[in-house]
């Protein structure tokens, strides 16, 4: 595949011929009556910003009111489509004016891991709630700095964790959460694909933090967590480059990393831009198993444990995920898993972990 956006734009693709289910009970994400309607204003109207807005179209309580972009031919394109007034358009320069605008109240921060921190703070610092894509920032340090600012500010916010509302692992979640895998023992995740053009940003350290570890690898530092249902406490890892070309330094293509919980299991993880077909989970315990493949892509999700085939509907993640997220920022909703700045904090602590492991070869101790 040429780059992780045509492979973004393929997956998108590939599901939109899937019917998207009105009715989303699984998730317990029936609208009634009254509630209120979260207005959006997307900043980065890339591939995944057009994945979020297109299945946004089906949302009952969330509605993309808004855009932010430094190229105004994509801003009118979207206003097009959307029907976006042009007040409710702004740059990269004066978007801090959208704290006068009672028509947003939420900006979805969609753009380079680099640029989150000052993007967040400003709209915090704007009065709006807060949506941020994972990883939420390049380290923990920048990661506490922006949850410290929006708690200052009295704003939300919450991270573009699209699974802990993907209804065949929030079954796996029931399923651990009433002990019916016993004693949890193992995890594995694997998570990668070959990128492509060496020119985009996922490989410019300046812009991304890091390689596969920053973007795919996020999928299987928190997948660990939610699936065995604890927080690391000692990390492990190594990584292998075989491009030194196009994987410059301080940009990984691949490591492999593990985790040691209190309960007693281990995980072990891979992060990759070198190989496709890795999109894998499998927890291990005592009286049975769960094993999903895909486990984190675009959908529809396949998995079966030893009770039998998964069988939970498929529907648009991102739809699932904005009307959560309106309940959680309007209504005060609890999810099941947390999507908060401080739950993004805790992979970004690992990340560092991980990194770390890499460079110095030991066992790191981790306190989240």
């Amino acid at each position: 595949m040429p780059s992780r956006r045509s492979f973004l734009q393929t997956i998108a693709a590939a599901t939109l011929p899937l019917p998207v289910l009105s009715n989303l009970s699984y998730c317990n994400t029936q609208v009634h009556e009254g509630e209120p309607v979260l207005r959006v204003a997307i900043m980065g109207l890339g591939g995944y910003g057009n994945m979020v807005a297109r299945a946004m179209k089906d949302c009952k309580l969330a509605k993309l009111t808004g855009v932010i972009s430094g190229t105004p031919s994509k801003i009118k394109t979207w206003q097009q489509e959307y029907n976006i007034p042009d007040k409710n358009c702004y740059n990269y320069e004066n978007f801090d004016a959208i704290k006068n605008n009672p028509d947003i109240d939420a900006v979805y921060v969609i753009t380079p891991n680099a640029l989150h921190h000052d993007q967040v703070i400003r709209v915090a610092n704007a009065g709006k709630h807060v949506i941020c894509e994972k990883p939420m920032a390049i380290n923990a340090k920048e990661g506490q700095e922006m949850v410290d600012a929006c708690r200052k500010a009295n704003v939300k916010l919450l991270v573009g964790y699209r699974m802990h509302f993907e209804a065949k692992t929030l079954e796996v979640i029931r399923m651990r959460n009433a002990g019916e895998f016993g004693k949890i023992l193992f995890f594995q995740g694997l998570c990668g694909f070959e990128i492509g053009d060496p020119k985009q940003w996922r490989l410019n350290k300046e812009l991304s933090g890091g390689g596969s570890l920053m973007d795919i690898g996020i999928y299987a530092i928190n997948g660990s967590r939610y699936m065995v249902g604890e927080d690391p406490v000692w990390v492990t890892a190594e990584e292998t480059k075989t491009n030194h070309e196009k994987f410059k330094e301080g940009v990984d293509e691949t490591i492999q990393f593990q985790f040691g919980f209190p309960g007693g299991a281990v995980a072990s993880c891979l992060s990759t831009y070198a190989m496709n077909n890795l999109d894998k989970f499998f927890l291990n315990g005592t009286n049975g198993f769960a094993e999903m493949q895909p486990s984190t892509n675009y959908g529809p999700i396949q998995g079966r444990t030893h009770k039998g085939e998964l069988t939970q509907p498929h529907i648009t993640h991102q739809t699932v995920q904005m009307e959560e997220m309106s309940r959680i920022l309007l209504q005060g909703k609890k999810p099941i898993v947390p999507v908060d700045g401080e739950e993004a904090v805790k992979d970004l602590k690992l990340i560092d972990a991980i990194y770390l492991a890499t460079q110095t070869g030991k066992k790191i101790p981790v306190s989240l």
